[in-house]
């Protein structure tokens, strides 16, 4: 990845400021961008909220910072639209954990289940899905179907279980799966992390190897500790009284959780400095004005998947 010097980087968000005006273009970025990506966004935030804004914008051209799925998803909202996003190859290592044909091959031994599939999926296994959902609504869809109806959750295996715990179902099948990232999160991080700052409120993604601990460590030990999607925990910091936070997730939602909460002297940190992805860190602030200057890179879905994906994305939205 190239590095630029502060005053290339604010000469190229200021051409980027200035192609959107003339381009009529919303540019919407998710939380773990780059802070000078955040800083030219429309909008700023998680998988559902980003899909929710793309869904009621009416700019003919979304360029979409964040991985592939999100950008497909966008495209599958927005038809009529142009979808770019900067760099094609951004992808997502949890949504290449399942494929098409074993999403079918798993369907066919539960021929009567209803399929679940989070968001940070393709759109062809969103195609072949009843229902999508982030980790924003997970338990919220999954106790909209019926507890007698079997469900084939997928593909990330920890936010799965962290829904079965929740809903206390046991007819959940879970897809394993995980996001390289998140999955590195251990129990020992927690508590070491715990012993080091025994003040702070604990924030931790569902998609964390640590999830069902942590759920444990809440209840028995009654520690501060939340477990929270990225746009849970942006809404928790700003409206709690508490001055030191713990993350546990992609380190990019540190810059906007210290953005949104200028002033406050809240003490934010992440519980790993290491917790990078390095897929939403392809997106940078270069490709970002390549993408709008020559409209290139755009995401296209062949209609009849996004017909059907669509279906289960809008069932996504209407739980929320």
């Amino acid at each position: 990845m190239t590095t630029y010097d502060v005053e290339t980087i604010k000469e190229m968000q200021k051409k980027i400021l200035e192609l959107k005006k003339i381009k009529n273009a919303y540019i919407i970025a998710h939380n773990y961008q780059l802070p000078e990506i955040q800083d030219v966004a429309d909008y700023v935030g998680d998988s559902l909220g980003m899909a929710l804004e793309a869904k009621k914008t009416d700019y003919p051209l979304v360029v979409v910072c964040g991985v592939h799925f999100m950008a497909e998803t966008a495209a599958i909202l927005l038809p009529d639209k142009k979808v770019l996003i900067p760099d094609p190859n951004a992808g997502c290592s949890l949504a290449d954990s399942i494929t098409p044909e074993q999403l079918i091959e798993w369907k066919n031994k539960h021929p009567n289940a209803v399929v679940v599939s989070y968001v940070n999926t393709t759109a062809e296994i969103k195609s072949l899905s009843d229902y999508c959902c982030t980790s924003s609504n997970a338990v919220k869809v999954v106790n909209s179907i019926p507890k007698d109806k079997e469900i084939l959750f997928l593909p990330d295996m920890y936010l799965g279980m962290y829904v079965r715990e929740v809903t206390g179902r046991d007819n959940i099948h879970i897809w394993p799966g995980e996001c390289h990232v998140h999955a590195k999160v251990s129990p020992s991080d927690i508590v070491k992390s715990i012993k080091e700052n025994p003040d702070a409120d604990f924030l931790v993604h569902p998609e964390c190897g640590c999830t069902t601990s942590c759920m444990y460590m809440k209840e028995r030990q009654k520690i501060d500790l939340h477990i929270l999607s990225t746009g849970g925990m942006v809404k928790h910091i700003k409206s709690s009284r508490r001055d030191k936070f713990i993350v546990a997730t992609e380190i990019g939602i540190i810059y906007r959780l210290k953005k949104e909460t200028k002033g406050e002297n809240k003490d934010i940190k992440p519980l790993r400095e290491d917790m990078i992805c390095e897929y939403m860190k392809m997106i940078t602030i270069d490709k970002v004005l390549r993408s709008l200057e020559e409209e290139i890179y755009e995401v296209k879905i062949p209609k009849d998947i996004a017909d059907k994906a669509k279906k289960a994305v809008e069932r996504m939205l209407e739980i929320v």
